[in-house]
Protein backbone atom coordinates (compact mmCIF):
# COMPACT_ATOMS: atom_id res chain seq x y z
CA UNK A 1 0.00 0.00 0.00
CA UNK A 2 1.12 2.96 -1.17
CA UNK A 3 0.82 6.01 2.03
CA UNK A 4 1.31 9.81 1.17
CA UNK A 5 1.03 13.10 2.93
CA UNK A 6 -0.06 16.58 1.71
CA UNK A 7 0.35 19.60 3.31
CA UNK A 8 -1.87 22.75 2.66
CA UNK A 9 -0.38 25.76 1.24
CA UNK A 10 -0.90 29.93 1.69
CA UNK A 11 -4.39 30.15 0.97
CA UNK A 12 -5.98 27.43 2.96
CA UNK A 13 -6.10 29.87 6.28
CA UNK A 14 -9.34 30.92 7.92
CA UNK A 15 -10.18 32.44 11.31
CA UNK A 16 -10.32 29.71 13.79
CA UNK A 17 -8.39 27.13 12.03
CA UNK A 18 -6.78 24.04 14.64
CA UNK A 19 -8.63 25.41 17.31
CA UNK A 20 -10.48 21.84 17.94
CA UNK A 21 -7.21 20.33 18.26
CA UNK A 22 -6.15 23.01 20.69
CA UNK A 23 -8.86 22.26 22.89
CA UNK A 24 -8.85 19.14 22.68
CA UNK A 25 -5.66 17.39 22.98
CA UNK A 26 -2.52 18.61 24.55
CA UNK A 27 -0.03 17.71 22.25
CA UNK A 28 -1.77 20.31 19.82
CA UNK A 29 -2.12 22.73 22.56
CA UNK A 30 1.53 22.47 23.21
CA UNK A 31 2.80 23.03 19.61
CA UNK A 32 0.71 26.43 19.17
CA UNK A 33 2.08 27.45 22.91
CA UNK A 34 5.79 27.03 22.32
CA UNK A 35 5.54 28.01 18.40
CA UNK A 36 4.08 31.53 20.60
CA UNK A 37 6.92 31.21 22.59
CA UNK A 38 9.66 30.61 19.96
CA UNK A 39 8.08 33.92 17.87
CA UNK A 40 7.45 35.70 21.26
CA UNK A 41 4.07 36.50 19.23
CA UNK A 42 0.45 35.35 20.79
CA UNK A 43 0.08 33.96 16.63
CA UNK A 44 -2.80 31.46 18.34
CA UNK A 45 -5.03 34.29 19.57
CA UNK A 46 -4.70 35.27 15.55
CA UNK A 47 -5.01 32.04 14.36
CA UNK A 48 -8.26 31.54 16.54
CA UNK A 49 -9.34 34.92 16.86
CA UNK A 50 -8.53 36.84 13.51
CA UNK A 51 -8.82 38.98 12.39
CA UNK A 52 -9.48 37.70 8.72
CA UNK A 53 -7.48 40.51 7.15
CA UNK A 54 -4.18 40.41 9.60
CA UNK A 55 -4.12 36.44 9.05
CA UNK A 56 -3.76 36.82 5.51
CA UNK A 57 -0.88 38.87 5.30
CA UNK A 58 1.88 36.50 4.30
CA UNK A 59 4.04 37.11 7.19
CA UNK A 60 1.64 35.95 9.31
CA UNK A 61 -0.31 33.38 7.12
CA UNK A 62 2.60 31.26 6.83
CA UNK A 63 3.72 30.38 10.43
CA UNK A 64 0.37 30.29 10.94
CA UNK A 65 -0.75 27.43 8.29
CA UNK A 66 2.62 25.71 9.39
CA UNK A 67 1.70 25.51 12.87
CA UNK A 68 -1.77 24.22 12.37
CA UNK A 69 -0.54 21.49 10.26
CA UNK A 70 2.33 20.52 12.64
CA UNK A 71 -0.19 20.40 15.10
CA UNK A 72 -2.23 18.20 13.74
CA UNK A 73 0.51 16.18 12.45
CA UNK A 74 1.08 16.00 16.42
CA UNK A 75 -1.95 14.44 17.10
CA UNK A 76 -1.98 11.86 14.59
CA UNK A 77 1.29 10.78 15.92
CA UNK A 78 0.52 10.20 19.51
CA UNK A 79 -3.18 9.99 19.71
CA UNK A 80 -3.18 7.48 16.39
CA UNK A 81 -0.19 6.22 16.15
CA UNK A 82 0.92 7.38 12.72
CA UNK A 83 4.48 7.27 11.64
CA UNK A 84 5.83 9.39 9.41
CA UNK A 85 8.10 6.79 8.42
CA UNK A 86 5.35 4.33 6.98
CA UNK A 87 4.69 6.96 4.06
CA UNK A 88 5.64 7.02 0.75
CA UNK A 89 5.38 10.46 0.10
CA UNK A 90 5.43 13.74 1.97
CA UNK A 91 4.90 16.79 -0.24
CA UNK A 92 3.47 20.13 0.25
CA UNK A 93 1.49 22.99 -1.86
CA UNK A 94 4.02 25.77 -1.86
CA UNK A 95 4.37 26.17 1.98
CA UNK A 96 3.37 23.29 2.40
CA UNK A 97 6.85 21.75 1.05
CA UNK A 98 8.37 23.33 4.45
CA UNK A 99 6.11 21.72 6.57
CA UNK A 100 6.60 18.64 4.76
CA UNK A 101 10.07 18.81 5.47
CA UNK A 102 9.83 19.68 8.66
CA UNK A 103 7.42 16.46 9.03
CA UNK A 104 9.88 14.03 8.12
Amino acid sequence: MIKSIVFPGQGSQKVGMGKEFFDNFSIAKDVFLDVDDSLSQNLSRLIFEGPLDELTLTQNTQPTIMTVSLAILEVLKKEFHFDIKTVNFCAGHSLGEYTALAAT
